[in-house]
């Protein structure tokens, strides 16, 4: 079984190491061509463009930022494509954004899978991502040995495409949520007088604890925001959650709030930071004690 992946950002490259590792011939594509020539080194090869990546490809992964970069690549590459691959779609962009990308491919050709991933640089280079995958059944079951490669967990949302990407934003907002409200009480801890990592170990192994909290907490604690998920591709996630549920009923206050915090880090820090930085929104001389 050969590998397509297009898009070797923290995210493709991790997962193109690890289908290396497992015995799979990789193909890789990146609109940055050095970001791909490093996987080279690996044993991946690397292909000069997404037409060409996909060629002998029985299975395409695509994890770019964003829909319309998802959806340049698939305009340069569903021509080519094998009959019979199977496109698992692994990039965030909404339940609306996955369906738009579905319709691009001609379903006697390709059949597309809704297959975004939770978890960031270190679960994606190790093969612990969490799996969440929609689409035909038969479609999925034909790609499992890729989905298990990459993943320590497949969770299956039904064939509908669009429902694993709403399943990633209902995440997404909680890893949101999580790491706004570590770096609150970091900082609140600082800002009356008590040493900020007591917080940390605190509540670790409690029914409170959470391993991201601890992970994240303790970045904050040493101001270290090397990224492995950036601020900007978290605020562009919190967007899509604001556009999707913009018609219904849902009350988007935390969201707003939420997003105006990563904002504010990125004001200060940039987009490519981790979105750890967003400890530094809450002021009180960060979080150092």
């Amino acid at each position: 079984m050969r590998v397509a992946v297009l898009g070797t950002g923290t995210m493709g490259a991790g997962m193109a190491r690890t289908l290396l590792r497992n015995g799979f011939g990789v193909t890789v594509w990146n609109r940055t061509r050095s970001r791909a020539a490093a996987i080279g080194s690996d044993g991946a090869v690397v292909a000069g463009t997404a037409a060409e990546a996909v060629a002998e490809a029985d299975v395409i992964i695509t994890m770019s930022f964003d829909e319309e970069a998802v959806t340049d690549a698939a305009r340069d590459f569903l021509p080519h494509a094998k009959p019979g691959a199977v496109w698992l779609q692994s990039a965030t962009v909404g339940p609306t954004g996955m369906r738009r990308i579905a319709e691009l491919a001609d379903p006697a050709r390709i059949q597309v899978v809704d297959a975004p991933v939770v978890g960031t640089k270190g679960p994606a280079e190790a093969g612990t991502l969490i799996v969440l995958v929609s689409g035909s059944a038969a479609a999925i079951a034909g790609v499992r040995p890729v989905l298990e490669a990459v993943g320590s967990k497949i969770v299956e949302v039904g064939e509908a495409v669009g429902a694993a990407s709403s399943l990633k934003l209902a995440c997404n907002a909680w890893i949101a949520s999580l790491t706004t409200a570590t770096g609150q009480s970091l900082t609140l801890a600082k800002a009356l007088g008590v040493d900020p990592g007591l917080f940390l170990s605190t509540i670790k192994g409690g029914p409170s604890d959470s391993g991201y909290a601890q992970l994240k907490g303790h970045l904050m604690l040493e101001s270290d925001f090397t990224p492995s998920f950036a601020l900007g591709g978290l605020v562009k996630d919190i967007n899509l959650m604001l556009a999707e549920t913009a018609a219904s009923d849902f009350d988007g206050a935390l969201l707003r709030t939420t997003n105006s915090l990563f904002q504010s880090a990125i004001a200060a820090h940039g987009a490519g930071e981790d979105i750890a930085a967003v400890v530094t929104s809450f002021g009180a001389d960060r979080t150092q004690p």
